[in-house]
């Protein structure tokens, strides 16, 4: 089963683009050929929801953090290799012979330099393979999660062969003259076409794993444990990588306490700490390294959030009715006995305060029901959050704090247990005398 995440939550979590500003893709992607980010970018696509898948991968990419290696191949030279092995048209050692004796023929001839093109690709390739038997070989040394060792393994088999050996050192000791052309074309082309393949493969992986792993190491992130237990979500000291100096938090839910009612004022920083949740389980089911200090989960079958829904202005849908709509669209997916983790900022803030805390509370005590979900729910509206706290079990409360300080609104960013009465807006707009500001116009 793949893990559902939609438009919507990358859009939310700001997960994928390349150029994206502050994208999860783009801190993780320090790749060095085009197919490995290729291969990056489908991992992101495509999150893991076995605990086998997740913790194979993670206890792969944890190796290679800790032993902090980099590919030995460039991206010029790695695009070298895959177009000429990708050209394979030779099915025998005759058409093998009589293809690079076209070549030679038409150089001789002043019509191309086919030739020389066709020599520099096998030597190129040649001496590819024997820095990647070197690589491959070191790794095999150190200790290798098993699954990946085989791998690995199965690749040092092809590339320690006699006959790419001989290539390996010829390549390396002068130019190859047209027998050794016509003999190494046909041992990479077609002897060993098939194998060099899966091993280009292997490349994109190594170049990815060595890629995140670094990244890991550099910034200090940990790797999640994913287990079997029913509803079990626990993440310590995790923050938004994309800030400096991240304030750290904590949560916990399980299936006797699977909704957290978050409350807190503006900027208290709500939304911040949802995002930063929502990556870290994001990655985790990615079986990558998450910004935190230690996370052990039950893997989900899939994500919603609902952070930035904006209207939608040629369906003619109004703010209010977009987010009664995505409200909609998850609830069924919850109710098809899927189990998901659901991420809302901010419910129903289309509508007047009155319509809001009803349909705050009326939906939170639904969803709360689900008991194999996990929900993170916050609102403005403390007065639904006293409501929920009186009459329901299931719920934990927390908020993001704010103090004053001569006057102005300061904020700890750290979240604490309870629910907020912090009621701080008018103080912001007085702070910043928008009333003033307008009244001086009219003079």
């Amino acid at each position: 089963m793949a893990f559902e995440a939609d438009k919507q939550t990358l859009d939310d979590l700001n997960l994928l683009g390349k150029f994206k500003h502050q994208s999860i893709f783009s801190l993780l992607n320090q790749t060095r050929t085009r197919g490995g980010e290729r291969l990056l970018e489908s991992m992101f696509r495509k999150p893991l929801t076995t605990v086998e898948e997740i913790n194979n991968r993670s206890a792969v990419i944890a190796f290679f953090s800790k032993e902090e290696v980099t590919l030995p191949i460039s991206s010029e030279q790695h695009d070298q290799v895959t177009d000429y092995l990708h050209r394979a048209t030779k099915h025998n050692l005759l058409t093998s012979f009589l293809y690079v004796a076209g070549k030679k023929i038409g150089q001789s001839l002043g019509t191309g330099l086919g030739y020389e093109a066709l020599q520099a690709d096998v030597e190129a390739t040649l001496r590819y393979l024997h820095v990647l038997s070197s690589f491959i070989s070191a790794l095999l040394k150190r200790d290798v999660p098993q699954d990946f060792w085989q791998q690995l393994k199965e690749a040092d088999t092809v590339l320690q062969s006699e006959a790419l050996k001989i290539g390996y050192k010829k390549a390396h000791a002068r130019r190859l003259g047209f027998a050794e052309i016509v003999r190494f074309d046909r041992l990479l082309q077609l002897i060993y076409g098939n194998q060099l393949a899966k091993l280009i493969d292997l490349v994109l992986q190594l170049d990815v794993y060595c890629a995140v792993g670094n990244i890991a190491a550099q910034r200090g992130f940990a790797f999640a444990s994913a287990s079997t237990d029913i509803a079990n979500l626990d993440v310590d000291g995790f923050y938004h990588p994309w800030i400096t100096d991240a304030i750290a938090n904590a949560v916990s839910l399980d299936r006797e306490s699977n909704v957290l009612f978050l409350t807190g004022a503006n900027m208290a920083g709500k939304s911040t700490l949802m995002k930063a949740f929502g990556v870290v389980v994001y990655l985790a089911h990615m079986g990558f390294p998450v910004p935190a200090a230690r996370m052990r989960f039950t893997p989900f079958d899939g994500m919603y959030t609902s952070i930035n829904v904006s209207d939608n202005l040629n369906l003619g849908y109004s703010h209010f009715y977009a987010e009664v709509l995505r409200v909609k669209h998850v609830a069924q997916e919850v109710a098809a006995g899927k189990r998901l983790l659901v991420v809302f900022d901010e419910l129903f803030k289309g509508t007047n305060v009155k319509d809001a805390y009803d349909a705050t509370v009326a939906v939170t005590r639904a969803f709360s029901r689900y008991r194999r979900c996990c929900f993170i729910i916050s609102t403005h509206i403390t007065e639904a959050g006293q409501v929920l706290q009186q009459s329901e079990a299931g719920f934990r409360f927390a908020y993001m704090p704010t103090y004053m300080e001569d006057g102005k609104p300061k904020y700890t960013y750290l979240l604490q247990r309870g629910i907020s009465d912090d009621r701080h807006g008018m103080i912001i707009i007085n702070n910043e005398k928008i009333v003033e500001i307008i009244q001086g116009m009219l003079i």
